[in-house]
């Protein structure tokens, strides 16, 4: 079998080297036929997914980079009302142990979105 393939790429290889013309002429015919069939393709049945890499949210002009900052602006909001009400009830000394794990889960809440901005 491997006699077989180098004895029949010997001699195609041969040909080539007797008739450059016409092997110049089948390739370009070929090449053209192919381009001919690819424009054909791409015009008439086009692929559906043409571009499916989704660019980095960093580096798109859309407006998800904006909104997410909002929403975590409107928490980060909520996060010192809430803070604000709890130094309310400690000033009255009504704080109780729940409050005190409230604070701290809220303090670092706030640090994660501030550092996330």
């Amino acid at each position: 079998m491997n006699d077989f393939i180098k004895q029949t790429g010997k001699k195609w290889l041969d040909r080539v080297a007797k008739n450059p013309k016409r092997f110049f002429i089948y390739s370009m015919i070929f090449l053209s036929v192919s381009l001919i069939g690819s424009l054909i393709q791409g015009i008439f049945f086009p692929y559906e997914k043409t571009f499916t890499i989704k660019p980095p949210v960093l580096y798109s002009n859309s407006g998800i980079s904006q909104t997410t900052s909002s929403v975590q602006y409107t928490e980060m909001e909520k996060i010192v009302s809430e803070l604000k009400l709890l130094k309310d009830k400690r000033d009255r000394n009504a704080l109780q142990k729940a409050d005190s794990l409230r604070i701290e889960f809220l303090f670092n809440r706030f640090q994660q979105l501030k550092n996330s901005r």
